[in-house]
């Protein structure tokens, strides 16, 4: 996984030491093959569009983009700017989906760290999906109705992202 120079620097002075960092996740939709375009003030029935996953390439799990959002970026702005970096789309990002805390997550290396992530709906504008960055060994989009195995907090961003509900999400405990 790519890490960002300025977590490099901060992990020179802290070591493994637990960081608390911002993070994003977007859920990107286009139109299934056949589809109409997507209404977003409408409910959006999964099998009508398909979503964009990558399968990350430090322990194969398939997800929607995620990424760190750098000092002083806007999350809505790193979302878009991680769908072209991680995975060579373009998006419009277009609502908030949630916010919620991850981890604490303990990698390979020893590193802790707690997310605070950021999530939101985007639609595909253009751009073939591919792996490029190094981050992900695939991309693909998959049909909303026949997703590969995720984690419990993605299938809640996607079941988010499909409803029409304009509210973000937070847990409470």
């Amino acid at each position: 996984m790519a890490t960002p120079d300025f977590v490099l620097e901060l992990r020179r002075h802290v070591g493994n030491a637990p960081l608390w960092m911002p993070g994003t996740t977007v859920v990107i939709l286009r139109p299934a093959p056949g589809c109409a375009p997507i209404d977003w003030a409408e409910p959006i029935a999964p099998e009508t569009v398909d979503m964009l996953c990558v399968r990350r390439s430090d322990n194969g799990a398939w997800t929607p983009v995620t990424g760190i959002v750098d000092p002083g970026e806007e999350p809505a702005v790193t979302a878009a700017r991680e769908a072209a970096e991680e995975a060579a789309v373009d998006i419009e990002v277009r609502r908030l989906l949630s916010v919620e805390v991850v981890g604490p997550v303990t990698y390979d290396n020893g590193d802790v760290t707690t997310y605070l992530d950021v999530a939101f709906v985007g639609e595909w504008v253009s751009g073939e999906p591919r792996p490029a960055d190094g981050e992900n060994s695939e991309t693909a989009f998959f049909r909303a109705d026949q997703l590969p195995p995720m984690n419990d907090r993605f299938l809640r961003a996607v079941a988010k992202a499909l409803s029409a509900e304009a509210a973000a999400d937070f847990l409470t405990a």
